[in-house]
C-alpha cells in the first residue's frame, strides 16, 4: 500500500510548525501509514484535519479510531499523539509503556523534543489504535 502525499490542509498545518516539529510529526505519520501497510485488517487510511489536527483514521474498514498528531501546545517543541479520550487506549498504553512513554490524561502520548523516539512502542500503540474497534 502506497503513502499518499500530504493532503494540502495537512500541509498547511505541518507547515506552520518549526522544522523540528514538523519532523517529528512527519515521522509519527510515516509510521501510521507503515502500520497500515503491514495490516491488512486496517486498509487504506484516510488522511484528513479534526479540530484543526492531522488525523488519520482507516476510513474503509472501520477497524479502529482516529489518530490524530500535532505539536503539543502545553509544551514547547513537542509533539503529541491523540486518540478519543472515550477509549481505553491510553490506560492500556500506560500499562504496557509507561517506563518509556509519556502520556497526557487519557488521550494522547506525548514525545519530548529533542529524545528519539521509541519506535516499536510507537508502532504498537498506533496498531492498537487502528485496530481498536476489532477487540473482543
Amino acid at each position: 500500500m502506497e503513502q499518499a502525499l500530504v493532503a494540502d490542509p495537512v500541509k498547511a498545518v505541518f507547515d506552520s510548525y518549526s522544522e523540528t516539529v514538523q519532523e517529528r510529526l512527519m515521522q509519527l505519520r510515516s509510521l501510521v501509514f507503515e502500520v497500515a501497510a503491514h495490516d491488512s485488517r486496517i486498509g487504506l487510511i484516510e488522511e484528513t484535519l479534526k479540530w484543526g489536527q492531522p488525523s488519520y483514521l482507516p476510513s474503509t474498514t472501520k477497524s479502529g479510531t482516529t489518530v490524530r498528531i500535532d505539536a503539543n501546545t502545553k509544551t514547547d517543541g513537542n509533539c503529541a499523539l491523540y486518540v478519543h479520550c472515550g477509549t481505553d487506549l491510553v490506560t492500556r498504553w500506560r500499562e504496557l509503556y509507561g517506563d518509556l512513554l509519556h502520556f497526557e490524561g487519557n488521550r494522547a502520548v506525548i514525545f519530548e523534543s529533542g529524545k528519539p523516539l521509541p519506535t516499536e512502542a510507537v508502532k504498537h500503540i498506533i496498531a492498537m489504535a487502528l485496530t481498536y474497534h476489532l477487540r473482543s
